[in-house]
């Protein structure tokens, strides 16, 4: 069976102001890697544009009210929903797009349509909180996408594993009371947004954290999967994993010091296909959440695809 790539061109509509990192190129970059030869073999699909009241799977109907009424519209200026956060015109769909595309994979996957699936769209998603915007995210995709799961296919054990090279603050505080759904993270610490210590592990050990130094590099990342990611997703038995795709930990990225190649890349996303063979039957799905250098994303994301299509 195919991976799945669904993607939308709506992406390309969320404005930002100039000089921010989560820019449009980051797409284009990634749409030039994936024509290669070898991706040609993937099905591709355009990510459907989910409904708003999708977004309340995993925030609070008054959060969702208030994005929706402070999108921008056609001709007004940008808006500012968070220091870093900011909507367009064109935000709105982006976002819904990137929830659908989500969604979608969530369904492709379970039905056993396909292998796995990536959704290759923006923004990120892994920093919004239930009830807040921040770090260039809006809605919580890979959280939507994993409650979903639950309440559309009668899963029961849904896990996120999150190797961003920030923490993904949002989905553990979705997760956080919720014994069921598990997220587990390798990041960078300190760095923003200052969350994701080893302590902070959920209400019910559904939380697993395991930052990095700066200035760490592949070994740090092996041995922080192999010594406590890769265990404690083993112990949970996910019926479906959810990977949180950021690619910033690359060594060329400019917000963070991690030193992460591509291999990186490719051999994480090798052991988490590994523990999907064990638990549910090879089920998963790839959201793409940061990655601000166009080479780095760009090859990076090629090498997550290039693994994922292994299947």
């Amino acid at each position: 069976m195919p991976t799945l790539l669904i993607s939308h061109p709506a992406s390309l509509g969320h404005l930002v102001p100039e000089g921010h990192p989560e820019r449009p190129d980051r797409m284009r970059a990634i749409d030039r890697a994936l024509e290669a030869e070898e991706f040609q073999s993937l099905l591709r699909e355009v990510a459907p544009l989910a409904p708003i009241d999708a977004a309340l799977l995993a925030h609070p109907e008054d959060y969702v009210r208030a994005i929706e009424a402070a999108a921008p519209g056609e001709g007004e200026d940008l808006v500012g929903v968070d220091a870093d956060t900011v909507m367009s015109s064109g935000s709105l769909e982006a976002v819904m797009r990137g929830v659908g595309a989500a969604m979608l994979a969530v369904d492709e996957v379970v039905a056993g349509n396909v292998s796995n699936a990536f959704c290759c769209t923006r923004p990120p998603g892994h920093h919004a909180e239930r009830r807040r915007a921040m770090g260039f995210c809006i809605f919580n995709q890979a959280a939507i996408a994993a409650i979903h799961a639950q309440k559309a296919h009668g899963l029961k054990r849904v896990a996120v594993m999150d190797f961003d090279v920030h923490h993904g603050n949002g989905t553990q505080d979705i997760f956080w009371n919720h014994e069921d759904l598990f997220y587990a993270s390798t990041h960078q610490m300190p760095l923003y947004p200052g969350t994701g210590a080893a302590r902070e592990t959920g209400a019910a050990g559904n939380i697993v954290n395991a930052p990095l130094a700066p200035g760490s590099g592949g070994r740090e990342f092996r041995e922080a999967m192999e010594g406590i990611v890769l265990p404690a997703l083993d112990e949970f038995s996910p019926e479906l994993l959810i990977i949180s795709a950021g690619f910033d930990a690359h060594r060329r990225d400019p917000l963070a010091s991690l030193n992460f190649v591509e291999e990186d890349f490719a051999w994480g996303t090798r052991k988490l296909m590994e523990v999907a063979d064990r638990s549910c039957g090879g089920r998963v799905v790839s959201v793409l959440e940061g990655g601000y250098d166009l080479m780095g994303l760009a090859l990076s994301t090629a090498a997550h695809v290039r693994t994922l299509m292994t299947r």
